[in-house]
Protein backbone atom coordinates (compact mmCIF):
# COMPACT_ATOMS: atom_id res chain seq x y z
CA UNK A 1 0.00 0.00 0.00
CA UNK A 2 2.83 2.40 0.94
CA UNK A 3 4.60 1.70 -2.35
CA UNK A 4 1.37 2.36 -4.28
CA UNK A 5 0.79 5.66 -2.46
CA UNK A 6 4.37 6.71 -3.15
CA UNK A 7 3.86 5.90 -6.84
CA UNK A 8 0.65 7.99 -6.94
CA UNK A 9 2.35 10.87 -5.14
CA UNK A 10 5.28 10.78 -7.57
CA UNK A 11 2.92 10.92 -10.57
CA UNK A 12 0.98 13.79 -9.01
CA UNK A 13 4.19 15.71 -8.27
CA UNK A 14 5.37 15.25 -11.85
CA UNK A 15 2.04 16.43 -13.25
CA UNK A 16 1.99 19.46 -10.96
CA UNK A 17 5.59 20.34 -11.83
CA UNK A 18 4.79 20.03 -15.55
CA UNK A 19 1.71 22.24 -15.21
CA UNK A 20 3.67 24.90 -13.27
CA UNK A 21 6.59 24.97 -15.71
CA UNK A 22 4.37 25.04 -18.81
CA UNK A 23 2.47 27.96 -17.23
CA UNK A 24 5.76 29.79 -16.66
CA UNK A 25 7.84 28.85 -19.70
CA UNK A 26 5.57 27.07 -22.15
CA UNK A 27 5.78 23.51 -23.42
CA UNK A 28 8.64 24.30 -25.79
CA UNK A 29 10.64 26.13 -23.11
CA UNK A 30 10.34 23.35 -20.54
CA UNK A 31 12.71 20.37 -20.36
CA UNK A 32 12.12 16.98 -18.76
CA UNK A 33 15.17 17.62 -16.59
CA UNK A 34 13.53 20.77 -15.17
CA UNK A 35 10.26 18.91 -14.58
CA UNK A 36 12.02 16.08 -12.76
CA UNK A 37 14.05 18.52 -10.69
CA UNK A 38 10.99 20.50 -9.60
CA UNK A 39 9.14 17.29 -8.73
CA UNK A 40 12.14 16.11 -6.70
CA UNK A 41 12.78 12.98 -8.77
CA UNK A 42 15.23 11.84 -11.45
CA UNK A 43 14.59 12.01 -15.19
CA UNK A 44 14.64 8.20 -15.23
CA UNK A 45 11.70 8.21 -12.78
CA UNK A 46 9.85 10.69 -15.00
CA UNK A 47 10.24 8.46 -18.05
CA UNK A 48 9.34 5.36 -16.04
CA UNK A 49 6.00 6.93 -15.12
CA UNK A 50 5.11 8.72 -18.36
CA UNK A 51 7.44 7.50 -21.10
CA UNK A 52 7.77 10.87 -22.84
CA UNK A 53 7.31 14.61 -22.49
CA UNK A 54 4.39 14.41 -24.93
CA UNK A 55 2.61 11.92 -22.68
CA UNK A 56 3.11 14.23 -19.70
CA UNK A 57 1.59 17.11 -21.67
CA UNK A 58 -1.41 14.95 -22.57
CA UNK A 59 -1.98 14.03 -18.91
CA UNK A 60 -1.66 17.68 -17.83
CA UNK A 61 -4.37 18.66 -20.34
CA UNK A 62 -6.63 15.95 -18.93
CA UNK A 63 -6.09 17.02 -15.34
CA UNK A 64 -5.65 20.80 -15.30
CA UNK A 65 -8.13 21.98 -17.94
CA UNK A 66 -11.92 22.33 -18.10
CA UNK A 67 -12.35 18.73 -19.30
CA UNK A 68 -12.46 17.00 -15.87
CA UNK A 69 -14.78 19.72 -14.53
CA UNK A 70 -17.14 19.36 -17.48
CA UNK A 71 -17.24 15.58 -16.94
CA UNK A 72 -18.14 16.20 -13.31
CA UNK A 73 -20.81 18.85 -14.07
CA UNK A 74 -22.80 17.06 -16.80
CA UNK A 75 -24.14 14.09 -14.77
CA UNK A 76 -25.19 16.51 -12.03
CA UNK A 77 -27.05 18.99 -14.28
CA UNK A 78 -28.38 16.72 -17.04
CA UNK A 79 -31.92 16.88 -15.62
CA UNK A 80 -31.83 20.63 -14.86
CA UNK A 81 -33.34 23.21 -17.24
CA UNK A 82 -30.85 23.79 -20.12
CA UNK A 83 -30.53 27.49 -19.19
CA UNK A 84 -29.27 26.56 -15.72
CA UNK A 85 -27.05 23.71 -16.91
CA UNK A 86 -25.36 25.72 -19.66
CA UNK A 87 -24.93 28.73 -17.38
CA UNK A 88 -23.11 26.59 -14.82
CA UNK A 89 -20.90 25.05 -17.50
CA UNK A 90 -20.01 28.45 -18.98
CA UNK A 91 -19.26 30.03 -15.60
CA UNK A 92 -17.06 27.10 -14.57
CA UNK A 93 -15.31 27.29 -17.95
CA UNK A 94 -14.50 30.96 -17.38
CA UNK A 95 -13.34 30.23 -13.81
CA UNK A 96 -11.05 27.47 -15.04
CA UNK A 97 -9.59 29.64 -17.80
CA UNK A 98 -8.92 32.41 -15.26
CA UNK A 99 -7.24 29.97 -12.86
CA UNK A 100 -5.10 28.55 -15.70
CA UNK A 101 -4.52 31.87 -17.44
CA UNK A 102 -0.72 31.52 -17.45
CA UNK A 103 -0.88 28.20 -19.26
CA UNK A 104 -3.61 29.36 -21.66
CA UNK A 105 -1.71 32.52 -22.58
CA UNK A 106 1.58 30.78 -23.24
CA UNK A 107 -0.04 27.94 -25.17
CA UNK A 108 -1.79 30.41 -27.47
CA UNK A 109 1.54 32.08 -28.22
CA UNK A 110 3.25 28.72 -28.93
CA UNK A 111 0.46 27.04 -30.88
CA UNK A 112 1.77 27.86 -34.36
CA UNK A 113 5.21 26.42 -33.66
CA UNK A 114 4.21 23.21 -31.87
CA UNK A 115 5.68 20.06 -33.44
CA UNK A 116 3.14 17.76 -35.13
CA UNK A 117 3.12 15.31 -32.20
CA UNK A 118 2.12 18.02 -29.73
CA UNK A 119 -0.40 19.57 -32.10
CA UNK A 120 -2.08 16.15 -32.35
CA UNK A 121 -2.14 15.79 -28.55
CA UNK A 122 -3.80 19.22 -28.29
CA UNK A 123 -6.29 18.46 -31.09
CA UNK A 124 -7.21 15.16 -29.40
CA UNK A 125 -7.87 17.02 -26.13
CA UNK A 126 -10.09 19.62 -27.88
CA UNK A 127 -11.98 16.83 -29.62
CA UNK A 128 -12.63 15.06 -26.30
CA UNK A 129 -13.87 18.32 -24.75
CA UNK A 130 -16.25 18.93 -27.67
CA UNK A 131 -17.41 15.29 -27.67
CA UNK A 132 -18.16 15.44 -23.93
CA UNK A 133 -20.40 18.49 -24.35
CA UNK A 134 -22.02 17.13 -27.51
CA UNK A 135 -23.09 14.08 -25.46
CA UNK A 136 -25.11 16.45 -23.27
CA UNK A 137 -26.65 18.10 -26.34
CA UNK A 138 -27.48 14.65 -27.75
CA UNK A 139 -29.52 13.98 -24.60
CA UNK A 140 -31.40 17.28 -25.01
CA UNK A 141 -32.07 16.54 -28.67
CA UNK A 142 -33.31 13.01 -27.94
CA UNK A 143 -35.73 14.42 -25.35
CA UNK A 144 -37.00 16.99 -27.86
CA UNK A 145 -35.73 19.87 -25.71
CA UNK A 146 -33.67 21.24 -28.61
CA UNK A 147 -34.06 20.93 -32.38
CA UNK A 148 -32.43 18.17 -34.43
CA UNK A 149 -29.09 19.91 -34.90
CA UNK A 150 -25.45 18.92 -35.38
CA UNK A 151 -24.56 18.62 -31.69
CA UNK A 152 -20.82 18.45 -32.41
CA UNK A 153 -21.00 21.80 -34.18
CA UNK A 154 -23.24 23.21 -31.42
CA UNK A 155 -20.63 22.21 -28.82
CA UNK A 156 -17.84 23.91 -30.74
CA UNK A 157 -19.97 27.04 -31.08
CA UNK A 158 -20.83 27.20 -27.38
CA UNK A 159 -17.29 26.55 -26.10
CA UNK A 160 -15.87 28.91 -28.73
CA UNK A 161 -18.21 31.73 -27.73
CA UNK A 162 -17.16 31.50 -24.07
CA UNK A 163 -13.46 31.05 -24.83
CA UNK A 164 -13.37 34.01 -27.23
CA UNK A 165 -14.95 36.23 -24.57
CA UNK A 166 -12.29 35.19 -22.02
CA UNK A 167 -9.48 35.63 -24.54
CA UNK A 168 -10.63 39.09 -25.61
CA UNK A 169 -11.07 40.41 -22.07
CA UNK A 170 -8.43 38.69 -19.94
CA UNK A 171 -5.66 38.16 -22.50
CA UNK A 172 -6.01 40.74 -25.29
CA UNK A 173 -7.24 43.61 -23.08
CA UNK A 174 -5.53 42.38 -19.87
CA UNK A 175 -8.75 43.12 -18.01
CA UNK A 176 -10.02 41.05 -15.10
CA UNK A 177 -13.50 39.57 -15.55
CA UNK A 178 -15.49 39.92 -12.33
CA UNK A 179 -17.95 37.27 -11.19
CA UNK A 180 -20.84 39.71 -11.61
CA UNK A 181 -19.84 40.53 -15.17
CA UNK A 182 -19.30 36.85 -16.02
CA UNK A 183 -22.80 36.01 -14.77
CA UNK A 184 -24.36 38.80 -16.87
CA UNK A 185 -22.44 37.85 -20.02
CA UNK A 186 -23.13 34.13 -19.58
CA UNK A 187 -26.85 34.85 -19.13
CA UNK A 188 -26.86 36.68 -22.50
CA UNK A 189 -24.75 34.01 -24.21
CA UNK A 190 -27.02 31.19 -23.05
CA UNK A 191 -30.13 33.13 -24.11
CA UNK A 192 -28.67 33.82 -27.57
CA UNK A 193 -27.49 30.22 -27.89
CA UNK A 194 -30.81 28.62 -26.95
CA UNK A 195 -33.19 31.14 -28.56
CA UNK A 196 -31.20 32.77 -31.36
CA UNK A 197 -31.45 36.46 -32.21
CA UNK A 198 -34.57 36.43 -34.39
CA UNK A 199 -37.50 38.65 -33.43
Amino acid sequence: MKKRLKKINTKERLLEATFELISEKGYLGTTTREIASRAGVTEITLFRHFGSKERLFEEVLKKYTFLPRLKEIIPRVKDSPPEEALSEMALRFIETLKERKGMVKIMLSEMNVYPDKIRKVYEKFIEELVKTLSGYFDTLRDRGTIRDIDTHLASRAFLGMVFCYFQAEEITKSRRITRKEAERVVREFVDIFLKGIGG
